[in-house]
């Protein structure tokens, strides 16, 4: 059995609808992500003069202002976090947001509007979408920074879907001793695949949980973070969603469910707070849906507060 990659592709980009001329091309996205994900050939990347395109609005603010940050995996967009962005400007009672799109050059493009509120919200796009765990680290490690001092913010709340999810706790990881890298303050993870992917170094129902959560097969990236988690912060919330498609794989079709809570183990003895929900269904589980279930979305902005926020404004 292998992981069937025209599958994922369908289901992660169903509600995709493409504008090829805005779409990088399919060499450039494989191309420049390969570039992205070794170390050595990064100065490649960086070779390039990065360009910002500024059409986004200030509101300038006095307060010490904590963004929440949307994130997407492999393959996804825009259009993956689209609905959990929405509805958290319907909860928290406002109609503007700041997306920014990135490619793997530094190019940056910047619409919409940074709110003076406690929590702006940001919609964050990689323009080179087909990259692996270390090409969103790359994303991370120049995107991050960049936001941070454009809108002068030293901490930040993640919204992660997928590959996003390990991305974030690792980011915090390898930074945790700077002074001028943003800290994670909270984060939502959504169907994270922590120690593998479907029958792609995870096969189903064969690796299991001991009763302390501990998986009894760890992945190289799994590894990393499980070798690292002295450096994660203590004082961070974790909210950790996953699903399970009620099938004999015990996944979500992508994801399995031990994947997924695997992540326990790592970060609940060390976090401040760590929850996490399990979804079931045939479809209210399935991975390229769960971003979009109104169920999940519930339970994230409950959990950022921002019902509660917009209860105060009215």
């Amino acid at each position: 059995m292998f992981f069937n990659s025209k599958k994922y592709a369908e289901e992660a980009e169903k509600n995709h609808k493409h504008d090829l001329k805005q779409e990088p091309s399919m060499f450039n996205m494989i191309s420049l992500g390969l570039l992205a994900s070794f170390a050595p050939t990064r100065i490649f990347l960086k070779l390039h003069k990065r360009r910002i395109e500024n059409k986004a609005v200030i509101q300038e603010s006095s307060l010490e202002q904590v963004p929440i940050i949307y994130f997407h995996g492999f393959r996804g967009g825009d259009y993956t976090t689209n609905v959990m962005v929405h509805q958290a400007m319907q909860d928290k009672g406002t109609d503007k947001f700041l997306k920014v799109s990135v490619d793997l050059l530094g190019n940056f493009k910047l619409e919409g509007t940074w709110t003076n509120d406690q929590h702006p919200i940001v919609q964050v796009a990689f323009r080179q979408r087909i990259v692996g765990i270390y090409g969103i680290d790359y994303y991370l490690s120049f995107v991050l920074p960049f936001l941070s001092k454009r809108y002068h913010f030293k901490k930040y709340i993640a919204v992660a879907h997928s590959l996003a999810c390990p991305c974030i706790i690792r980011t915090e990881m390898k930074h945790a001793y700077s002074k001028t890298f943003p800290h994670l303050v909270k984060c939502a993870l959504i169907a994270g695949p922590f120690d593998g992917v479907t029958y792609l170094g995870d096969i189903p129902n064969v690796n299991i949980l001991n009763e302390n959560g501990r998986p009894s097969m760890m992945n190289p990236h799994y590894l990393y973070l499980l070798l690292n988690r002295r450096k994660f912060n203590s004082n961070i919330l974790v909210l950790n969603i996953y699903g399970n498609v009620l099938d004999n794989t015990n996944t979500d079709k992508f994801i399995s469910v031990v994947s997924a809570k695997s992540i326990r183990y790592i970060l609940a003895p060390k976090a401040h707070f760590y929850q996490e929900v399990e979804v079931r269904g045939k479809n209210d589980a399935e991975h390229s849906w769960m971003h979009d279930n109104p169920f999940v979305i519930d339970i994230v902005d409950k959990f950022l507060n921002l019902k509660k926020f917009c209860h105060l404004l009215t």
